[in-house]
């Protein structure tokens, strides 16, 4: 195997900036995890609600009239709708091109 020669820059950034972007990236690690517990408490919630209503539905013996189902049904719509949009706002946040904090934020940074 050939060995390839890593060839550094200097530095173009400030030891302010560098302390800027290193708490910048401390509160994204923050919020990203923040986020991530609400939407998985989000996720397990809205679906043990549906599978509990499901089967007291199945398994409770009396008969479900058409008004209750249509209750049920419209109840069950908002709570999927809340964790659809909590699982939309979470994917879209930790996409990593959101920087957090105080302080000028990189445009077009590669990685």
């Amino acid at each position: 195997m050939k060995k390839v020669e890593k060839k550094y820059l200097p530095p173009e950034t400030t030891e302010e900036q560098d302390i800027t972007a290193a708490g910048q990236r401390v509160v994204n690690l923050i919020w990203e995890n923040t986020q991530s517990k609400i939407a998985l408490t989000t996720v397990i919630g809205g679906g043990t609600t549906n599978t509990i209503v499901i089967l007291v539905l199945l398994l409770g013996g009396k008969e479900v009239s058409i008004n209750q189902l249509a209750v049920i049904t419209v109840c069950l719509q908002f709570i999927n709708l809340t964790v659809g949009i909590v699982i939309g706002f979470y994917f879209s946040r930790t996409n990593h091109t959101k920087v957090g904090g105080v302080g000028p934020k990189p445009i077009n940074q590669e990685r």
